[in-house]
């Protein structure tokens, strides 16, 4: 793999690796601090950002190497409306990888596809975000000692909540996962990810009550309703205080469920919650920096040769296109709309996974 655009880019072995990979940074972190010197990471977040553009500089600089980039849109070039293939193309003579964040969904893979040096997705709009998985997924291991056989509930924000997207991506290819769906009617997980669980035979139930989803699950990925998502403010107002996990609500829990929470959290998560033993989200926080570093060696071919990988880029079909106003497709200049057929033979939007509508 040249990029990480799609945590479904990575094979379970993938992820077997790179999280042995962080668990041996965890234990020798000596012997990681040089691997990176002379190499630069660009990290362009076009949206604002604490832990992931924190953690991916982190990582860096703890493999011995630099960073550069801009934590905003509005002091670099965008502003003055540079695309996003413009920009990549530009940063990739300062930088040897590149990490970005962006509202509109798809902008990653516009940057992978126009780069030549490898793109990490750190968050496109409410799509996807690989990376956060890969925090998630090293402190499951951690805490479960397994990835498979286990039932995950995801409660909030499922329509919006990229994390809950590429958390499903990744641990539905394991063995006895079950998802629990919690939220209300107007925040259902998207259309095109049920439809993704429906045509794998993975099983999930969708729920609006979490005290009662609760007994069953070994892992409680909590969310924000994420208010930047929202076109109307009254919508927002109404649905964001659909759930709040409190330390009454875990009574009926198992003593040794996870509580996973990508944050930031605003009220979702009780802060008397935090000195439950079963809470992990600020380790994982921690973890996502270490997975991050072992991302970057991966992608950079530290040690070892570097990965190849053919970066997707559809086809044009006509009279198709893409619905999604959230799409990048549907703002950058003069970017063709462009398909894949899913395994129903259905197309979808190469940038955002939408279902292809007619003109």
């Amino acid at each position: 793999m040249k990029d990480l655009i799609d945590i479904r880019d990575l094979s379970p072995e993938d992820l077997q690796k790179l999280t042995d990979t962080a668990l041996d940074i965890i234990a020798r972190p000596e012997a990681y601090s040089h691997l990176c010197q002379g190499k630069k990471l660009a990290t362009l977040f076009f949206e604002p950002s604490t832990r992931t553009r924190l953690s991916f500089e982190a990582a860096m600089y703890e493999l011995g190497g630099q960073v550069l980039g801009f934590s905003q849109a509005n002091s670099s070039s965008a502003a003055k409306g540079e695309s996003v293939a413009d920009t990549a193309r530009v940063v990739e003579c300062y930088a040897d990888i590149i990490a970005t964040r962006h509202p509109l969904e798809g902008a990653p893979l516009v940057a992978a596809i126009n780069a030549k040096i490898p793109i990490i997705n750190a968050g496109d709009g409410g799509h996807n975000h690989p990376t956060q998985t890969l925090a998630d997924l090293l402190t499951i291991r951690r805490r479960k000692g397994r990835f498979g056989h286990l039932t995950i509930g995801l409660c909030g924000d499922l329509k919006y909540g990229r994390t809950v997207h590429s958390l499903i991506g990744a641990m539905s290819r394991y063995e006895g996962v079950k998802f629990v769906l919690i939220s209300p009617e107007e925040l259902r997980l998207p259309e095109y990810v049920r439809r993704d669980l429906e045509q794998g035979g993975i099983p999930y139930e969708e729920n609006r009550d979490l005290e009662d989803a609760m007994p069953g699950l070994d892992v409680l990925y909590m969310t924000r309703v994420q208010r930047e998502r929202f076109a109307s403010m009254e919508e927002y107002e109404r649905l964001k205080d659909s759930y709040i996990l409190t330390v009454d609500k875990l009574k009926n829990a198992k003593p040794d469920m996870c509580i996973l929470h990508p944050l930031p959290r605003v009220n979702e998560i009780s802060v008397l919650v935090d000195s439950d033993p079963r809470a992990c989200y600020f380790e994982q926080a921690l973890n996502g920096k270490f997975m991050r570093m072992a991302l970057i060696l991966r992608l950079l071919g530290i040690p070892g040769e570097k990965p190849a990988q053919e970066v997707p880029t559809g086809e044009m079909v006509p009279g198709l296109r893409c619905w999604n106003h959230r799409c990048i497709c549907q703002v950058e200049q003069e970017l063709p709309q462009r398909f894949r057929r899913d395994r129903e033979g259905a197309y979808r939007c190469l940038y955002c996974e939408a279902l292809a509508e007619t003109e």
